[in-house]
């Protein structure tokens, strides 16, 4: 799979994509994660990718010219299955949307920032538009992140025991079980006897019904989807 992240504060992403499970799969071959500095594909001699709205709005918006060439030069290296924009107006990103773009070969994530893009982008190049939530950072770069922690580490080989991301939270529209591990004891806080007994099948229905409980109890939103 790859991966190209298209940012003006490239630096921002450096440290995310380059530890734990992201750099095993990377360092695997499982996944390409390329990171493009916009300001390389203005033509403005200050390398300048921004400009005033038209309508007198205040903030800057970034560009037609730039956005257009980064794309276009990808796009004439490889097919992509989604040219994603990272926006306070897309689909929340969540488990399920991370599944589905992990089965993807190639694709863009467009870095939002200051008061966003021209609109002729997203109208004529991006396919697909993703929120993180309902609120306004600085920039994509973060978003950008986090989607691709999350869809990297579904692509088979990412992680060690592949069932580990079966049973992650969400998966199921469920929350995950309580976990616990050694000393079975400690300060009198036990672990529960049953994931001591050592009776599969039985443990597996536990860790059901706990996972049931809890997304009842947490986030019963998730049991009305």
């Amino acid at each position: 799979m790859r991966i190209d992240i298209i940012t003006v504060l490239p630096e921002i992403l450096e440290s995310p994509l380059s530890h734990s499970i992201l750099k095993r799969a990377r360092d695997k071959g499982l996944v390409d994660i390329c990171v493009h500095n916009l300001r390389d594909y203005s033509t403005d001699k200050h390398h300048r990718v921004d400009d005033y709205p038209f309508g007198g709005q205040a903030g800057m918006v970034l560009q037609c010219e730039p956005v257009d060439r980064a794309i276009t030069f990808l796009k004439e290296e490889r097919d992509y299955d989604e040219v994603i924009y990272t926006s306070p107006d897309g689909d929340v990103f969540n488990q399920s949307i991370a599944n589905q773009l992990s089965l993807y070969n190639n694709i863009i994530i467009l870095c939002g920032h200051y008061k966003g893009i021209d609109y002729r982008i997203r109208e004529h190049l991006i396919t697909r538009e993703i929120s993180i939530g309902d609120y306004v950072l600085t920039g994509g770069e973060l978003p950008a992140a986090i989607m691709t922690d999350a869809i990297v580490r579904l692509i088979p080989g990412a992680i060690g025991d592949e069932q580990s991301a079966l049973s992650d939270s969400f998966q199921d529209n469920l929350l995950a079980p309580p976990v616990y591990t050694r000393p079975s004891n400690y300060k009198g806080w036990e672990v529960p006897g049953i994931l001591l007994s050592g009776h599969e099948a039985k443990i597996r229905d536990w860790e059901l019904q706990q996972s049931i409980e809890r997304t009842k109890r947490i986030r019963p939103d998730l049991l009305a989807d």
